[in-house]
């Protein structure tokens, strides 16, 4: 059996929860006792698997949240109530599987907090700079143009590229991604919007406080919500070498669409000058050192509210 480190058990938990809390081998059992002590791990909070390939097994094995049947030298019984069969008995496909499947949720919660972090950042940045000027900061073609750039080739890099650190650390750390969908998940969304509205925000802001028309402003802050999500992406994904080429070719495209004057004015856009990029680069630095200390200040808020 595999299971998860136990965090915890209801206040009315029965007297074999309570046996089992901190035991890791269960030895020389009858089958039917293999099914109580199944019940009483899943009853407990905890997430089991069942490797059997015995007609004394199938119960157990029906009765777990992962049941798996050894084809090559099992009983029809046990791989009739398994939910996976091996078709060998190699057992350490099992192992690479569990890490694959860790790398996989990693992957998809990157895709989804580059996603919905992203244009969290773009709309609270609207929303912002609305009343400011009086007027949206990105026209509707410049959120296209942003769209395009930040949620279509990194993102699916993203999605397709497992994450080298998470395999690693799945190998001997299972708590590490048992919560991957929730609250690290909002924690990484939260971050990932804030950390672009406050690059957005300043390259905005540079834009209006030096020489230029409102179009040169918001290609800026075109600029900087693009470059903002293209280094998190970067900074959360730099030992994959699709993510690193897929960014730094949006980036290269981006600056020539830029600062080609057809195509830049269709997109509402204008080239922009050494002044004005060196406002978009030095407005990225802040942002990600935001990113760096939002998990700090978290933890000094809580610890003020408790």
């Amino acid at each position: 059996m595999t299971r998860r480190p136990y965090e915890g058990a209801p206040c009315e938990c029965s007297a074999r929860e309570r046996m089992l809390r901190d035991v890791g081998v269960v030895a020389r059992v009858a089958p039917e006792q293999k099914l109580q002590v199944i019940e009483a791990l899943r009853d407990g909070g905890r997430v089991v698997a069942m490797v059997g390939d015995g007609a004394n097994d199938a119960a157990a094995i029906r009765a777990a949240d992962i049941g798996v049947g050894i084809n090559a030298r099992g009983s029809a019984a046990a791989r009739n109530a398994a939910d996976l069969v091996l078709t060998e008995d190699d057992l350490s496909v099992l192992i690479e599987a569990v890490q694959e499947g860790r790398a996989l949720w990693h992957s998809v919660a990157d895709a989804i907090a580059t996603l919905i972090g992203g244009n969290a950042g773009e709309v609270g940045f609207g929303i912002l700079g609305t009343p400011i000027s009086g007027r949206a900061p990105l026209t509707t073609r410049q959120m296209l143009l942003v769209n395009l750039f930040t949620d279509l080739f990194p993102t699916m890099a993203v999605a397709v590229t497992p994450e080298e650190e998470a395999q690693r650390s799945s190998a001997g750390s299972p708590e590490d991604t048992s919560d991957v969908l929730g609250e690290p998940l909002t924690r990484q969304i939260r971050h990932r919007a804030l950390t672009t509205g406050v690059g957005a925000t300043a390259a905005w802001l540079f834009g209006r406080f030096t020489p230029g028309t409102a179009r040169r402003t918001g290609t800026m802050a075109l600029c900087e919500v693009v470059g903002t999500q293209l280094a998190q992406t970067l900074l959360d994904r730099r030992d994959s070498p699709l993510v690193r080429i897929t960014s730094m070719g949006v980036a290269v495209a981006l600056v020539a669409l830029i600062q080609t004057p057809g195509v830049s004015n269709l997109f509402g856009c204008t080239p922009l000058g050494p002044v004005a990029w060196a406002g978009v680069v030095a407005s990225i630095a802040p942002a990600l050192a935001s990113r760096r200390t939002l998990p700090r200040l978290e933890e000094t808020v809580r610890g003020l509210v408790r």
